[in-house]
């Protein structure tokens, strides 16, 4: 099966894509990955996106939109696949329509104050990049981490003003895709906030292999 997995930041969607691409097997497809990959082959297209990062500029549609219809001819495609953090806008989505079929899209739903809970809480190791969080897995020693012995710290953009900038953003720029699903009817939402073993078998119940 071929899905679009929608969602706000802090929804957990890069978390449950990993646990759904391995139970079936089909792989977990980010932009962010598509980039690195492109910039690491060092193509045409990955030189591009190369200058327009170290610009500090964003990723336009039409040099995402090629990218992603490159990822998608690949064989471990075959069997379907998860796309996370594409299409983020109707263009997007529109682009997506003519380069392969969707079958669903999964819209992980959550209240800002939840994100903002999420979000806020995490504590990363300096050292190890390790993740704790101040109120669901607490590191023993305060700032310190388990793992490695490292600093914690809280990145600048799971600070409180930022988490609500980026929710802006995603309420701006991306949350009109749900219409765009839900109108072709192929959004499926689901609660975002259980722990991710309990959304995974809801997802499996929904979508039977």
């Amino acid at each position: 099966m071929n899905f679009v997995f929608l969602g706000p930041p802090g929804a957990g969607k890069g978390t449950l894509a990993k646990e759904v691409a391995a139970a079936y097997r089909i792989p977990h497809i980010s932009t962010g990955d598509i980039f690195r990959a492109a910039v690491k082959e060092g193509i045409p297209l990955g030189l591009k996106v190369k200058s327009i990062l170290d610009s500090g500029a964003l990723v336009g549609d039409d040099v995402t939109i090629a990218l992603v219809q490159k990822r998608l001819v690949q064989p471990d495609t075959r069997a379907g696949f998860i796309l996370d953090g594409f299409p983020r806008t109707i263009p997007q989505a529109e682009a997506l329509a003519g380069i392969a079929r969707i079958d669903a899209a999964v819209n992980f739903e959550i209240a800002d104050r939840d994100v903002v809970k999420r979000l806020s809480g995490r504590r990363v190791c300096k050292a190890c990049g390790f993740n704790h969080h101040a109120e669901f897995s607490p590191s023993k020693k305060d700032g310190v981490c388990d793992k490695c012995g490292g600093e914690l710290f809280i990145r600048e953009d799971d600070k409180a003003d930022a988490i609500t900038h980026r929710l802006e953003v995603y309420r701006t720029q991306t949350a009109p895709l749900i219409d765009f699903y839900r109108g072709k009817n192929l959004l499926m939402d689901i609660d975002a906030r259980p722990k991710a073993e309990a959304i995974l078998m809801v997802f499996k119940a929904k979508f039977k292999q």
